[in-house]
């Protein structure tokens, strides 16, 4: 059976998965999430260790040591740089690219008739918080920004996999926010709850309703998400 190892950021991001999953079976490995579930005749193994390339590649690299692994894909979540992108569209990257817009990869087409956006996607290491920082970067080349596919990237590439990358806009080009999203991260580059829900405290007014709007469109996106993938060809 071929199998498919999907790597997000966040448990959560797999949460909109469970009605085309059906039984799935818990991992136990070093992850903060991994599962395995068959989907249209494929093994998906599902992984998540926190955000940012290191991570994510540290968590295709545990993935790999443990199981056969026939394709990878990077997917989660997404911000647009790009006003037509709104949010709930799933993009599908054809290329990523670091920061200063070099390239890290082309990415594979998954060959999927849901509606989609396509093009190329900056991965970052820091959280695209403002309209400065996501036009800078829609400026050398990307039209959608996320944390971790350059890492997946590398490990697929280093193994020789097929390298896809399939994501969902959680936040529009032209939003912001009120929470320092990269000063609520551990040493090791995790969000931490807890350091998240005090610096919204600080600005309860905004940050709060803030945190339930993003809450509720990554219940949507991930959704959304699950159901492409599950139609995908890969």
């Amino acid at each position: 059976m071929e199998t498919i190892l999907l790597v997000a950021a966040e448990p959560f991001e797999f949460g909109g998965f469970k009605p085309i999953l059906g039984k799935t079976e818990v991992l136990p490995w070093p992850l903060a999430f991994a599962r395995s579930a068959v989907v249209k005749g494929r093994r998906w193994l599902m992984v998540a260790d926190g955000v940012g390339a290191r991570l994510a590649a540290r968590a295709a690299l545990c993935a790999g040591s443990r199981a056969s692994v026939d394709k990878v894909v990077s997917t989660g979540f997404c911000g647009a740089l790009e006003a037509a992108l709104e949010i709930g569209d799933v993009f599908v990257a054809t290329r990523v690219l670091r920061g200063d817009g070099s390239p890290v990869c082309d990415a594979v087409d998954p060959h999927c008739n849901r509606l989609h956006r396509r093009g190329a996607l900056a991965s970052v290491d820091r959280v695209a918080a403002n309209p400065a920082a996501r036009r800078a970067l829609g400026e050398r080349g990307a039209a959608a920004v996320e944390m971790e596919a350059a890492g997946v990237a590398g490990w697929a590439l280093g193994r020789g996999c097929p390298f896809y990358c399939v994501r969902a806009v959680t936040d529009a080009a032209d939003e912001s926010f009120s929470i320092d999203f990269d000063g609520a991260r551990d040493a090791e580059g995790r969000f931490r709850k807890s350091k998240v829900v005090l610096a919204a405290m600080r600005r309860p007014w905004r940050s709060v309703p803030e945190l339930a709007s993003l809450a509720w469109r990554g219940r949507r996106c991930s959704r959304v998400l699950g159901e492409f993938l599950a139609d995908c060809a890969f």
